[in-house]
């Protein structure tokens, strides 16, 4: 495995335990968008600092699908924004760790979101204001699949076509599954590249569990200042690197008890070797 690699599957370990811990939460998306989000803030993508989370100059990322709290509290951890401790405090009374990012409570979390559909409208807004303010900081915004049936989203897309937002990049974690099962089947989303790209955006497809290939292109859509906003459908597996939550929609929003967690955390480490990024 390598480095960026090791760093997804230990976020992985923390997002089954943490969840665990709090008997509730949301591991399929989470495991899903590990390695978007390992890309994003360790593969020199993101700028960003945990020791000044306030800084002008930094670049932003907000989490649409907010449920997907324990992935974003996991590499925010690593990257030092608090004590990787504090991640079994998930969902706990008093907590800074609630079950939707609260950006009131933590550093490194740009917005409060969890209300779907409104991610990708406060990441346009935060884009355009970037703009007027002579920036060149990029904004990330992370969507579930599922998400892209509410209607605020092509809103939100019409605008930042409308306005040549190309400081907007829009990641959407295509897992093809929700909450009530397979997208296609709940409500079909249909090809979300064509749509976004009808509405103006400059598209690209990629592998959402190759890291390498994720550092890539969203170092290329960073780059790209030629008058789109960037849409990139990253193809994941729902609930990745744990084999029974693996394509399950069932594990949408359900916690593991003692006997998973233990068969997950096997899987998990017996991926990570004996080497721990934890050092």
């Amino acid at each position: 495995m390598t480095e960026l690699e090791r760093r997804a599957n230990e976020m992985r370990i923390d997002i089954v335990r943490m969840i665990a811990e709090a008997g509730s939460g949301h591991p399929g998306g989470s495991l899903s968008s590990a390695d978007i989000l390992t890309a994003l803030y360790f593969g020199g993508v993101l700028k960003h600092d945990p020791e000044n989370p306030q800084d002008a100059s930094r670049d932003r990322f907000i989490l649409a699908k907010g449920h997907a709290a324990p992935a974003l509290y996991a590499v925010l951890a690593q990257a030092g924004y608090f004590p990787r401790e504090e991640l079994l405090s998930l969902r706990k009374l008093g907590s800074r760790l609630q079950g939707h990012p609260d950006s009131n409570q933590l550093p490194g979390v740009e917005v409060s979101t969890g209300s779907l559909g409104q991610g990708l409208s406060i990441a346009a807004g935060a884009a355009a204001g970037l703009v007027l303010e002579g920036g060149d900081q990029a904004v990330f915004a992370l969507l579930g699949d599922g998400e892209c049936q509410e209607g605020q989203v092509w809103e939100a897309a019409m605008f930042a076509a409308h306005r040549r937002l190309d400081n907007l990049v829009a990641i959407v974690d295509r897992n093809g599954l929700q909450i009530d099962g397979c997208t296609a089947d709940v409500c079909d989303p249909g090809d979300l590249g064509a749509k976004f790209a009808a509405f103006g955006w400059d598209v690209h497809e990629v592998d959402g569990h190759d890291v390498s290939a994720l550092v890539r292109a969203l170092a290329e859509a960073k780059a790209d200042r030629t008058g789109k906003p960037h849409a990139l459908i990253a193809h994941t597996v729902k609930g990745k690197g744990v084999s029974f939550m693996e394509n399950e929609a069932g594990w949408h929003g359900k916690a593991p008890n003692a006997d998973q967690l233990t068969c997950a955390l096997s899987e998990l480490e017996g991926a990570q070797g004996k080497e721990d990024v934890r050092g």
